[in-house]
């Protein structure tokens, strides 16, 4: 089954290296890192609150929370073609973005389990799940001319490179 995925350009369709803006970064980061500390100190008291793997809590949550996304990008003359395993995600948890020089992939999946005995909660279990990758590519790409599907946890994207810049001859007057 394969479905489709809308890839957003980014709004600067220039050809020059645009930079996000840097505080929805920071803020972005921010909230990553108190969901990793959350998760660490949730490890922490599950341990019974022993010192000395603080370490171990702080990667395992780092694991547990950002998986890693494997890509494979191949080169044409006209474009690139990159395939990226995001197994488990849905259309609706993913977002691509395109820019001139760049592909971002994020995806977040939230998954919550509750086993009730009448009024009560006898067992729940809450799990969030994260990726993301920024990909730079060598040649720019025309970031409306993007297309991508998702099947089977691969997602495959196709982009067309930008036409190239053209010599203007310069006529004396």
């Amino acid at each position: 089954m394969s479905t489709s995925l809308t890839v957003k350009p980014s709004a600067s369709n220039s050809l020059l290296t645009t930079f996000p803006n840097a505080s929805r970064i920071l803020e972005e980061f921010e909230a990553l890192s108190n969901a990793i500390a959350g998760r660490a100190f949730g490890l922490f008291q599950q341990r019974g609150r022993a010192d000395g793997q603080d370490q171990n809590d702080w990667f395992r949550a780092e694991s547990e929370l950002l998986k890693p996304v494997p890509i494979e990008v191949s080169e044409t003359e006209t474009g690139y073609s990159v395939r990226a395993e995001v197994p488990g995600f849905d259309i609706k948890e993913l977002n691509v973005r395109a820019e001139p020089n760049a592909l971002y992939i994020h995806g977040k999946k939230e998954l919550k389990k509750e086993e009730k005995q009448g009024k009560e909660i006898k067992y729940s279990e809450f799990s969030s799940t994260e990726l993301r990758r920024r990909i730079d590519l060598p040649n720019a790409i025309d970031p409306e001319k993007v297309s991508a599907s998702l099947a089977k946890g691969v997602l495959e994207l196709s982009l067309s490179k930008a036409a190239p810049a053209k010599p203007i001859e310069v006529k004396a007057a």
